[in-house]
């Protein structure tokens, strides 16, 4: 599931865009794209660094020795979140906790039968979900992770509905997608999510079983595009050992 994951986040990336890479899966995604289809779209890291080639090897973190060689630039972190403020950022790739109906993500504490677990909270996701021109988020598929409204924001998505981003100074974005184990969700007008594909070998039935709203599916669901050879490829050349994708 992984390795579909991964092609279907590269898919968002587009040609000449310059894209939030993000931690895991996403960081297989940037290099599937960029020897597919985007070969001329940048990588931003949140510690500062810049790539218009991916890391000559697999990386575990950002700071990464592989992540810093042949770089084209080693900012800090102003200089690449200037980038965002100035609208130059076209996607961002997230992870979180919680994604609600509206796009919302909480990464700073979940609400259990056990009480309040504290997570580590925004990093830097705060800044790219309000301030990208679009985002996309990858999780696990489960309704604890896709409540119908999150504990708590830390990235804004479309907030309680349309308009809403515009109404609190949020200068564009929004949620494009979200990417879990089972499906790809989508945003219509109304700022809410849908189905738009269920993965091969997963039912519509599940889909919904497993989301903690009663979820709309489209008209025209598909099932989700498994990965091209050159794809696949491209992930099992660069992640040899299935580290971030099995």
């Amino acid at each position: 599931m992984g390795e579909l994951m991964v092609a279907t986040a590269a898919r968002e990336i587009r040609e000449g865009e310059v894209v939030f890479v993000g931690m895991r899966l996403p960081l297989i995604a940037f290099v599937v794209a960029k020897k597919t289809h985007a070969p001329s779209a940048v990588g931003l890291f949140e510690n500062g660094v810049i790539r218009a080639t991916p890391a000559p090897e697999l990386i575990y973190t950002m700071a990464d020795p592989p992540n810093i060689l042949g770089a084209t630039q080693c900012l800090d972190m102003l200089g690449v979140m200037s980038l965002l403020q100035s609208g130059r950022v076209h996607l961002g790739f997230l992870g979180a906790a919680e994604v609600d109906r509206f796009g919302n993500l909480n990464s700073t504490e979940v609400r259990g039968p056990k009480g309040i677990t504290r997570l580590p909270g925004s990093g830097g996701a705060c800044d790219i979900a309000s301030l990208a021109q679009r985002f996309v988020v990858l999780l696990e598929h489960s309704k604890q992770r896709l409540p119908e409204r999150v504990s708590y924001i830390t990235s804004p998505g479309n907030g309680d509905g349309p308009g809403w981003r515009k109404h609190v100074g949020l200068p564009r974005g929004g949620p494009a997608a979200v990417i879990t184990t089972k499906s790809v969700l989508r945003f219509g007008k109304d700022g809410e999510a849908y189905l738009a594909s269920v993965h091969p070998g997963i039912e519509v039935e599940d889909v919904l079983s497993n989301t903690g709203w009663n979820l709309r599916v489209s008209d025209s669901v598909v099932s989700t595009v498994e990965p091209s050879v050159a794809e696949l490829k491209a992930i099992r050349e660069y992640d040899k050992d299935g580290f971030w994708t099995r």
